[in-house]
């Protein structure tokens, strides 16, 4: 499965309703959710009430990516107002084993994320619990920045553990995702590219999706 998830913090915040029924038209069927809290990246974006107001606009799958220190703290409640899938840091918290759990007791997809500065091993211990991993090709907080062409290596370190080990995770990229780039992740075993400020600038986006998975 190789998928575009479009990211909605490049979306027009006082218009996400119609930019999100201008994706499901193009065939979109997730939405990549970033929510930053000012403290583990230095940047503020949305958290539960518009979650909440556009999760009764769309039937698509809601992928929220947590950019938020001590996310077990909160991520039964993001996942009680609708997000499908729920990824956090590594970096984030002491309990990642427990914040897994939480995600999954509550029927919703579990995701570990990596910044680029930290290793594939120090996450291999929760591997065969997680539902996909999250590689950060650029550093998070803000979109529009340049792909880091050596996180290409991490993606091929956990391809290559999934198939050695027969784990089931999916590998998904987030950062400076474009046409060349987006080949290479897919080429190396990514299978969900997150893709923000690229597409949301294209005049066609249907077109722009089918070269975005050629």
């Amino acid at each position: 499965m190789k998928k575009i998830l479009p990211s909605i913090l490049s979306a027009d915040f006082a218009n996400l309703e119609r930019d999100i029924k201008e994706l499901e038209q193009v065939g979109i069927d997730m939405l990549h959710i970033d929510v930053m809290d000012g403290n583990f990246v230095p940047n503020i974006s949305f958290g539960f009430p518009i979650i909440e107001s556009i999760r009764k606009k769309t039937k698509a799958l809601f992928d929220c990516h947590l950019m938020i220190a001590n996310p077990e703290n909160y991520v039964e409640r993001f996942c009680q107002i609708g997000c499908d899938m729920v990824s956090f840091h590594i970096e984030a918290t002491n309990h990642a084993d427990r914040v897994i759990q939480v995600i999954k007791n509550l029927g919703k997809k579990a995701g570990i994320v990596l910044n680029p500065q930290t290793s594939v091993e120090s996450i291999k211990y929760l591997l065969p619990k997680v539902d996909y991993v999250l590689i950060m090709t650029v550093n998070p907080g803000f979109g529009g920045q340049k792909f880091i062409n050596e996180m290409l290596d991490k993606i091929v370190e956990l391809n290559n553990i999934r198939i050695n080990k027969n784990y089931n995770y999916l590998i998904q990229v987030d950062g400076g995702i474009n046409i060349e780039t987006s080949k290479l992740c897919r080429e190396r075993g990514a299978d969900l590219l997150v893709c923000g400020s690229f597409l949301f600038a294209a005049e066609n986006k249907k077109q722009t999706l089918g070269e975005l998975l050629k």
